[in-house]
């Protein structure tokens, strides 16, 4: 559901002299920077000239050392243009491991494609990008790139770290812009990092870093955003699809994009307008018209993604969207508008970062920001946010996309930053009922139902969607626990009123329990097994994130083989620490039958690193009583 067009020039560059006169031998690169590395950014700059509100020029030199395959994903040589942008000038030139030239890659032999598939709208959206299969490893490639563009408001983010598994040589920004533009920037996570700032002044910024050496990625570590060093800049006075923008206060930006970007794009024919007025008859209560538009929308449409870089802040018109029944996050979310409007119900476009890793807009710093767009309907004091990329979302369900972040709505009175739903940790539910029997043979047959809410919603409700074959890989991963499963009935409830998932599923496994001589041993916990380990990590660098927690509850039904007696029950288990709380119950009803009880509730939270190896203390000890085993003798 994403269509990042908040980069809208990220990638871009030329500076030849430096690819005449370097050496790329690899016994070059110092030996720590090819350690934990698949590749190695030799020289990565970026020269932003900003000539005037409604001109800039950006050039920019990548120099990759790719170790192997794994290495690839760091070159990066690709570009994108539309109607308000040009590329000047593209090349890449291949050096093989002795840093001999093997290869010159001019524009003609770059793929050329248009950015959008399924659309005839957006036919000047177009990206350019290098191809290349190497034949041997390592090798280097130098690629060059020049671009032009109308747009201001977007300024490139720079990132001084590559990405994981890779370490960087030399990175270097130089930013030059006139006086009387209102240039800002903000720097992020500058600290431990090898970062000088070489210039500063009223028309000019540059940084050089140098020797940033490769990381390991480590589970459960916060987004990269968040952990390693960047700037984002803007301009107070900026020009954007055709329009002058002034703001230096949300406020006035918010009221600058509706009034000059989003006015006259949410004209309707009258018929479709009249189709909307008959949908929701007699119905005054804005929410139940609300809900009526977006199913519509939902049946009618269908979501095509923009690439990144593509598609600016203009949303096509409601008009077009009407007509082809598809667009991208901004088309949809201005198209819904639109037909709220012709049923007297008001809504704000909202900007925000889209992404399961939570990301705010920096409310400190007024500009161009986010990567997606939703729909924001007043409901007493909150909103009921809209997701409009969705044909399957119920109404007013955010999941894990755009779920407890900053955003931006834009009002006809200008923008305010808001925080979208927060979905509280003991919310985010799953409920097991259910009940299995084991008999003389140790053969397994049960039956459950599974009920999820909150952000475990997400997780689950496409499900039903799954081809057959989709569905069985999908239970026999979640009950990997259970060897020799066999599925049965399976049946779904899908109540999007209340936002509630249920799975009713049938199933049965041979030789579940293990027998020996005279003695029976299984797991008695066989529907929710903690199987999620937690990597041991030596000298851990980064903090950890459990970005969402959640609660879980099971009631069991253990029905035990006739001719059977219990000669061990494992003991009732409870744990209680900073990351949650953890507890199972076992209860004897008679010589047969067995209530197992478990729940397990798991705080969200950001901690350091030296806490990590008691988190993972925390959930050895949960997933060792999980896999407890009961043992019964043959009477």
């Amino acid at each position: 559901m994403r269509s990042p067009f908040f980069s809208l020039f990220f990638c871009l560059i030329a500076l030849t002299s430096y690819a005449q006169k370097a050496n790329y031998n690899i016994t070059s690169i110092p030996d720590s920077l090819k350690q934990n590395a698949n590749a190695v950014v030799r020289l990565d700059q970026m020269d932003i000239t900003i000539v005037s509100q409604r001109s800039m020029n950006i050039k920019k030199q990548r120099v990759v050392t790719v170790l192997n395959d794994k290495g690839l994903g760091h070159v990066n040589a690709y570009a994108h243009y539309d109607k308000t942008s040009s590329i000047n000038s593209i090349e890449a030139v291949v050096y093989d491991a002795a840093g001999n030239e093997i290869k010159k890659i001019k524009r003609k032999d770059f793929r050329d494609q248009s950015a959008v598939s399924g659309s005839t709208l957006f036919s000047d959206s177009r990206v350019i990008y290098l191809n290349y299969t190497p034949i041997s490893y390592p090798f280097t490639i130098v690629y060059t790139c020049e671009e032009e563009t109308s747009n201001t408001a977007f300024l490139p983010q720079w990132y001084f770290w590559d990405g994981y598994n890779a370490s960087v040589e030399k990175c270097v920004l130089n930013v030059t812009f006139p006086n009387d533009l209102g240039f800002k920037k903000k720097e992020f996570q500058f600290s431990g990092f090898n970062i000088k700032k070489t210039e500063e002044s009223a028309t000019k910024l540059s940084y050089i870093s140098e020797n940033i050496l490769a990381q390991k990625s480590e589970d459960l570590s916060p987004s990269s955003v968040d952990l390693f060093p960047r700037v984002i800049m803007g301009l107070e006075k900026f020009h954007l699809e055709g329009v002058d923008g002034t703001a230096t206060t949300w406020e006035a930006f918010g009221k600058w994009y509706g009034d000059k970007i989003l006015t006259g794009t949410t004209t309707l024919p009258e018929e479709t307008k009249a189709k909307m007025k008959a949908l929701v008859g007699d119905e005054k209560d804005p929410i139940k018209k609300a809900k009526i538009i977006y199913d519509y929308v939902q049946k009618k449409s269908r979501y095509v993604n923009i690439a990144i870089g593509i598609g600016g802040w203009k949303p096509m018109l409601a008009s077009d969207v009407d007509r082809l029944g598809y667009g991208d996050c901004k088309a949809l979310s201005n198209y819904t508008k639109a037909l709220l409007q012709a049923v007297d119900v008001p809504s704000y476009n909202t900007i925000l970062y889209g992404d399961p890793d939570k990301a705010n807009i920096q409310s400190d710093f007024v500009s161009m920001q986010g990567n997606h767009m939703i729909l924001a309907i007043p409901n007493g004091d909150n909103y009921t946010f809209l997701e409009c990329t969705s044909q399957d979302n119920p109404f007013g369900y955010q999941g894990t996309f755009t779920d407890d972040r900053d955003v931006l709505i834009v009002k006809p009175e200008g923008g305010q930053i808001v925080r979208t739903k927060v979905y509280e940790d003991k919310g985010n539910i799953q409920k097991d009922k259910g009940s299995y029997t084991i008999d003389e043979n140790g053969h397994f047959s049960g039956s459950i139902s599974i009920m999820s809410e909150g952000s475990q919603y997400s997780e689950k409700y496409r499900i039903e969607m799954y081809q057959p074959t989709e569905k069985e890989a999908h239970y026999k991963e979640y009950w990997g626990n259970i060897n020799n499963l066999k599925l049965g009935k399976i049946t779904f409830s899908n109540d999007k009123e209340n936002i509630r998932f249920t799975e009713d599923v049938q199933l049965s496994a041979i030789n579940y329990a293990s027998i020996s001589a005279n003695k029976m041993i299984f797991a008695i916990d066989a529907f929710n097994q903690n199987g999620e380990s937690v990597k041991r990590i030596r000298n851990r660098k980064n903090p950890f994130e459990i970005q969402r927690g959640y609660m879980d509850s099971d009631e069991i039904e253990v029905n035990l083989p006739a001719g059977f007696t219990i000669e061990f029950l494992p003991a009732n288990y409870e744990l209680k620490g900073k990351f949650g709380e953890y507890k199972t119950e076992i209860i004897k009803k008679d010589n047969n039958k067995l209530i197992y009880k478990r729940s397990m509730f798991l705080n969200k939270g950001k901690y350091s690193n030296k806490e990590y190896d008691e988190y993972r203390l925390f959930r050895e000890q949960i997933s060792r009583n999980d896999n407890a085993k009961i043992i019964l003798i043959k009477s």
